[in-house]
C-alpha cells in the first residue's frame, strides 16, 4: 500500500519490506494464490481495490511512522540505483559508467540496452508517481532530487530529450518545487534553465524569457558563474528568436564579458559567433565582421578547424553583404582551405558553391563553373563513401 499507484514489482516490494528480491518475488507469487494481490503484467503486481482501505488502516495502526518513512526511503534508493543502471547500459563498453555497472549486484543490472529501455517504458507511470510522491512527502528531499535527476538522465538516454520533453517538463517543475521550498538557489537556477530550454523548443518564447531571467536572479543569489553566464546567453538567444537584435546583442555582450573575465575560451568563441550573427541580421556589418573574425581566431586557438572554417565563411558572407566582393572572395578561399584541412567535405563543398556565386557576381563565370564542378565532385565522393559505409554495416 506504500507503493506508488498501489503497484509493485519484486524490486519495489523487497525494498519496502527490507528483504531480498528473490524472497519478495516468492512472497508476491504466494499472495497471488491467496488473492491478496493480482498480476498487472510485465512483472508487476497490484492490490485489489477493496483491500486498499483495509491495508492503509492497518499500516497506520501497526507501523510506526519512522518505520514507514524508512521503507519509503529504501524504495526510493532502490529506484535510484535501478535508474542509474538503466542509463549506464546505454554507455559504450569500457566507459566509466559501464565499469560501475559491472560492480552492481546482478539483480540491479540490465543485460542489454533493449532490456533497460523496456523496463523504463513499462515502469514509467510508477517512476513518475514515485517522483511526485517523494516531493510531496517533504521529508525526503535529498532522495527526491536524486531520483528526479536519475530519471531525467535515463529518459534522455533512452528516448532523447525531444521525445521525452513532456515528462522532463514535469520533472523539472518538481525540482523547482523542492529548490524553492529549501531555498536552494543553485538547484532553482538549474531547474529554471531546463524549463526555459523546454519552453523555447516548443515555441513558448515569452515563457522561456521569464524562466531565463528568473534563472539569472537565482544564479546570482547562488554565486554560480556557470548559471549566470548560461542564463545571460539564453536571454540573448530568446531575444534573437524574437528578432530583437539590439537586446540580443546586449545580452550576448554581457555573457561574453563574463567568459572573458574567466578565460573560458570555448564559450568565448561561441559568443563571438552569436554576436556576429545578430549584428549581421541588424545590418551592423563592421561590428559583425570583427566578431566573426574573433570567433574564427578563437576556434583556431582551440584547434576546432571546422569551427574556424565556418566562422571564416560567415565573415565572407558579411563582406559580401557590405559590398566588398573581392575581400569576400579571399576570405571564402581561406575558409575552403581550412575546411579541406578539417576534412569536412560537406562544408568544403558548400564553400565552393559560395565561391562560385561570388565569382559570378564579379563577372568570372568560367571560374565559377570550375568551383561548382569541384563542389559536385566533393558531394559525389561523400555520397559514395556513405554508401560504402552503409553497405559494410549491413554486411
Amino acid at each position: 500500500s506504500l507503493a506508488p499507484l498501489g503497484r509493485a514489482d519484486a524490486h519495489t516490494a523487497s525494498a519496502l519490506a527490507g528483504c531480498s528480491v528473490s524472497a519478495a518475488a516468492t512472497t508476491l507469487a504466494d499472495f497471488v494464490r491467496l488473492g491478496l494481490v493480482r498480476e498487472a503484467g510485465e512483472g508487476q503486481y497490484e492490490l485489489p481495490g477493496h483491500l486498499v482501505p483495509l491495508l492503509r488502516a492497518g499500516l497506520e495502526e501497526h507501523d510506526r511512522p519512522a518505520e514507514v518513512q524508512l521503507a519509503r526511503a529504501r524504495m526510493l534508493e532502490r529506484t535510484v540505483r535501478l535508474l542509474q543502471s538503466c542509463r549506464a547500459v546505454t554507455e559504450p563498453e569500457g566507459s566509466p559508467a559501464r565499469r560501475r555497472l559491472s560492480g552492481l549486484p546482478r539483480a540491479l543490472r540490465f543485460p542489454t540496452t533493449a532490456t533497460g529501455a523496456e523496463w523504463l517504458r513499462s515502469r514509467q507511470p510508477f517512476l513518475l508517481a514515485s517522483a511526485r510522491l517523494a516531493v510531496a512527502d517533504g521529508e525526503l528531499d535529498t532522495l527526491a532530487r536524486r531520483l528526479i535527476a536519475s530519471l531525467v538522465r535515463a529518459l534522455a538516454a533512452h528516448r532523447g530529450a525531444e521525445a521525452a520533453a513532456p515528462e522532463l517538463y514535469g520533472l523539472h517543475r518538481l525540482v523547482l518545487d523542492v529548490a524553492e521550498r529549501r531555498g536552494l538557489h543553485r538547484e532553482r537556477a538549474a531547474a529554471l534553465l531546463n524549463l526555459g530550454d523546454l519552453d523555447a523548443r516548443t515555441g513558448r518564447t515569452g515563457e522561456a524569457l521569464l524562466r531565463y531571467r528568473a534563472a539569472l536572479d537565482a544564479g546570482r543569489a547562488a554565486n554560480d558563474p556557470y548559471a549566470v553566464g548560461r542564463a545571460m546567453e539564453s536571454v540573448g538567444g530568446t531575444y534573437q528568436e524574437l528578432g530583437d537584435w539590439h537586446r540580443a546583442g546586449d545580452w550576448y555582450g554581457r555573457a561574453l564579458a563574463q567568459r572573458l573575465a574567466r578565460d573560458e575560451r570555448a564559450d568565448q568563441a561561441r559568443l563571438y559567433a552569436r554576436l556576429g550573427a545578430v549584428q549581421t541580421y541588424a545590418g551592423r556589418y563592421g561590428e559583425a565582421l570583427r566578431n566573426w573574425r574573433a570567433a574564427a581566431a578563437g576556434y583556431r586557438r582551440l584547434g576546432d578547424l571546422p569551427g574556424h572554417a565556418r566562422a571564416l565563411s560567415e565573415a565572407a558572407r558579411v563582406q559580401e553583404y557590405a559590398g566588398r566582393p573581392e575581400e569576400s572572395l579571399r576570405t571564402c578561399e581561406e575558409a575552403v582551405e581550412w575546411a579541406r584541412r578539417a576534412q569536412d567535405t560537406r562544408l568544403q563543398a558548400a564553400l565552393q558553391l559560395r565561391l562560385a556565386d561570388t565569382l559570378d557576381r564579379l563577372g568570372d563565370p568560367a571560374a565559377a563553373r570550375l568551383h561548382r564542378a569541384a563542389a559536385e565532385r566533393l558531394l559525389e565522393t561523400e555520397s559514395s563513401a556513405y554508401e560504402i559505409r552503409s553497405g559494410s554495416a549491413e554486411d
